[in-house]
């Protein structure tokens, strides 16, 4: 079981999108092989003109940041033209971009599958999910429900994002 977290917006889409929120989680391992872990952004759909106009603001984020919906992931690390940076640290992921900035506690197994890839697989839905409320417990099987409907799948923009730390 993890929590969602509340993300910051900015100003032009932030009464569209209404709540931002961020939500980590790691996947199984395969033959002991760490695999990036993933992070998910997602709108509660509670914006001022509804969660359709709020899907419709998120399809503009991600195009205006140089993403795609419906594509296969993109490695943020090879595109210098996307402005997406992660930083891990202490149990802590801060997630920077344009229209979205969030910080979020991580367990300690996917900080260190972050750190082990050296990536995080991050998935910005445009699809709303108010039943992922920042500060709620949501179950493995409320996450896996939503992470893995197809519409919300193809209808998310999907990156493979670098993470620095404070480290040396």
């Amino acid at each position: 079981m993890t929590s969602s977290n509340t993300a910051q917006g900015s100003l032009q889409y932030a009464p569209l999108l209404g709540t931002l929120t961020v939500i980590p989680w790691t996947g199984e391992r395969s033959d002991g092989e760490r695999n990036p872990p993933f992070l998910l952004a997602y709108s509660l759909g509670d914006g001022r003109e509804g969660a359709e106009a709020g899907e419709e603001a998120m399809h503009a984020v991600i195009n205006q940041i140089g993403l795609r919906t419906g594509a296969g992931p993109i490695d943020v690390a090879t595109s210098p033209g996307i402005p997406i940076t992660l930083l891990v640290q202490a149990g802590r992921a801060v997630l920077t971009m344009p229209y979205l900035k969030a910080q979020c506690a991580v367990p300690p197994e996917w900080e260190e599958d972050a750190g082990a890839t050296g990536s995080v697989y991050f998935i910005l839905a445009t699809q709303p999910w108010p039943e992922g409320v920042p500060g709620k417990p949501v179950s493995e099987e409320a996450l896996r429900a939503f992470v893995g409907d197809e519409a919300v799948l193809t209808g998310a923009a999907h990156c493979l994002v670098p993470v620095s730390s404070l480290r040396g």
